[in-house]
């Protein structure tokens, strides 16, 4: 069944397939006010599918490097990086469609499965994060806009992180800590 639609979507030029690289830019907010929030510059590494015409489905399999820097009211700072795997599925609409120049409009949910957490932090900070009170996976949503020119595909995307990642150990304050990132991705459609 899966590979009749796909045959079809192929033969009438519906279909697209390749690999996809990326930059971001994320920050880890919070609602404490007296934690700054610094941005992370980050990269992504992948493969995208396109599925439709005038209105399409996008799933994507990356690997992703994001997280931020926090730095508290005594200057203390801490790195945090996370390396995971993101599963966006986005649908999408071309808001312009010419035969060689295309924009799109895309949104979407985005799933990341934290593969491995990097924290690093001052010596003489006091009670900094741990990886044990940080989520394993992180929810989000990508909005965005896309250009194809020929066989380049080009990705200008936000993504709102919908969950908590913080679950502080007990004796610890709570609050809320979210990922956001900006992305740019460029793909090449193989066929």
């Amino acid at each position: 069944m899966i590979a009749a639609v796909l045959v079809t979507a192929v033969s009438y030029g519906q279909f697209c397939i390749g690999p996809k690289i990326g930059y971001s830019a994320s920050k880890l907010p919070t609602n404490l006010p007296e934690v700054q929030e610094g941005i992370k510059s980050n990269f992504q590494i992948g493969a995208f599918m396109r599925l439709g015409e005038n209105v399409y489905f996008q799933p994507e399999i990356l690997y992703t490097t994001r997280g931020g820097i926090l730095t508290d009211s005594l200057n203390f700072e801490e790195n945090i990086k996370f390396k995971n795997l993101d599963i966006p599925l986005l649908v999408g609409f071309h808001l312009l469609d010419l035969k060689v120049f295309n924009l799109r409009f895309m949104g979407g949910p985005v799933a990341s499965f934290i593969l491995d957490k990097e924290l690093e932090f001052d010596k003489d900070m006091v009670d900094p994060i741990t990886d044990a009170e940080l989520k394993d996976i992180i929810w989000g949503l990508d909005v965005g806009l896309g250009v194809d020119v020929l066989f380049l595909t080009l990705d200008v995307k936000y993504q709102f992180g919908l969950n908590n990642i913080y679950v502080p150990s007990s004796g610890q304050p709570s609050y809320d800590m979210k990922n956001n990132l900006f992305i740019i991705g460029l793909g090449f459609k193989l066929f």
